[in-house]
């Protein structure tokens, strides 16, 4: 049975820190591989500066080179809207695959926003990955209240893959200063190297923004 994590995002644009992330849960959970599931859009995330979708994936296909980690489209191939509908998606079409959904405390903040996010929790195991600044609100967030009775101790993660669901479990690593607001901020243009001329402006994915949740 292959053991997968799966970490959505915008990835606007991927750096470093989703890299190291990704190489520390890779390693933490025993995993096989990593996929990150660059998101077409986010309706929890503003439009405005959002990259064009082939410029964050190929962003995020560079800084997944050389690991396990594979950048994918697969959520534009399916055509599915929300994480619940991209993950019981991928559990029809991997059956030999055990997932495990891979987020940050900022994102478990605001967890019971997603769609369906309690149907998320039944159909795979979730790894939170502190972040800081954002452990109070995580834990004080109307989702934590309600798993908490499901939450494993972090010493035990190595057996997710036998764990009945809903379950969570909390990780942490050395905290990862790299930011892509701050990337976007140094470099606004960043995207244009991905691009081939005549090719969109941020925001030109707009029909298919707000698509779905994800970090």
């Amino acid at each position: 049975m292959r053991r997968v994590g799966l970490l959505g995002g915008s990835f606007n644009p991927a750096h470093g820190g989703h890299r190291s992330i990704s190489l520390f849960a890779i390693d933490a959970l025993q995993l096989d591989a990593m996929w990150w599931l660059v998101s077409p859009g986010n309706p929890l995330k503003s439009e405005k500066g959002m990259a064009p979708y082939a410029a964050r994936l190929g962003s995020a296909r560079d800084m997944a080179r050389r690991s396990r980690i594979t950048a994918s489209d697969v959520e534009r191939q399916l055509g599915t809207r929300y994480t619940v509908d991209t993950l019981r998606a991928l559990k029809r079409r991997y059956p030999k695959t055990r997932f495990v959904w891979i987020m940050g405390a900022d994102n478990l903040a605001q967890f019971h926003r997603w769609k369906d996010w309690r149907t998320i929790a039944r159909t795979m195991p979730i790894a939170v990955i502190a972040r800081p600044g954002y452990e109070g609100s995580a834990l004080a967030s109307p989702a934590m209240a309600w798993f908490r009775r499901f939450v494993h101790r972090s010493d035990q993660k190595r057996n997710w893959t036998t764990w009945s669901t809903p379950a969570l479990v909390f990780m942490r690593f050395r905290p990862d200063p790299r930011s892509a607001t701050a990337i976007r901020l140094a470099d606004p243009e960043w995207y244009r190297e991905y691009l081939s001329d005549g090719d969109a402006s941020p925001d030109a994915d707009s029909s298919v923004s707000n698509s779905k949740e994800s970090n």
